[in-house]
């Protein structure tokens, strides 16, 4: 039951963001508008407006497609297998990409959300790795299966009219946060109990089940059970 309410939550904040896209360039086609001028112009005062909007404004319907099965496939991964962590890992990407692209991209307005779909896909595929986490990992690789030649030459400057600073920089923020957040454990929740001073304690729960092996050594046959650690830390 548990899992599946926070694989529908996932999937509700990925579709929220999507249905921001759509309904974006709806309002664009039907105003017969284009929002391009919203995007990131690098090293400009007004352009620095698209580290806020940018991702959110494509150029056509096609491009708008392209990102959106990603973002719904790697967004609803990020929010299931790392739900603690996966708001500030959204932000960090959104903005810092947006950053250097607005700092370090060539003159031009950069749009649309695939710098966030390289930096969701290299969290995930870092992360994996770095935690030994399959299911993040069989997340990316399904993506690189789909989006593979696509997404490795989107970094190459083979084509002017792709802004491959955006999914460079969006895949190395994707690593930042891979490393930066390494050490953070989603099933490790933290307890804040007061003591006889007042003082505030913060205890952290680790479970370990022991082998099959030491149950049987340590514990009646037939019984098993698990062993819970907690550590404190008193705030001095």
């Amino acid at each position: 039951m548990e899992e599946g309410i926070r694989f529908r939550k996932s999937f509700l904040i990925t579709l929220l963001f999507i249905i921001v896209m759509w309904s974006i360039k709806g309002v664009e086609y039907t105003l017969g508008y284009n929002f391009g001028e919203y995007g990131i112009l690098p090293r400009t005062l007004s352009g620095s407006v698209g580290i806020f909007t940018a991702p959110l404004i494509h150029g056509d319907f096609f491009h708008l497609i392209s990102n959106t099965l990603p973002i719904l496939i790697l967004g609803v991964g990020l929010f299931y297998f790392y739900d603690k962590i996966a708001p500030w890992v959204v932000l960090i990407i959104y903005f810092i990409t947006g950053f250097w692209v607005w700092i370090a991209a060539r003159e031009a307005y950069h749009i649309g959300a695939s710098g966030i779909v390289y930096g969701l896909l290299t969290f995930l595929l870092v992360s994996g790795f770095i935690r030994k986490n399959t299911s993040s990992l069989a997340i990316s690789f399904i993506v690189l299966f789909i989006y593979g030649g696509t997404l490795f030459t989107g970094v190459i400057p083979a084509d002017s009219s792709i802004s491959w600073e955006s999914h460079l920089l969006g895949a190395l923020s994707g690593v930042f946060c891979a490393i930066y957040f390494k050490n953070f454990d989603r099933e490790v929740e933290p307890n804040v109990a007061s003591d006889e001073t007042g003082a505030g304690n913060q205890s952290f729960q680790y479970y370990y089940k022991p082998s099959a092996e030491e149950q049987e050594n340590e514990s009646p046959k037939g019984q098993s059970y698990t062993i819970r650690y907690t550590f404190k830390s008193k705030d001095n």
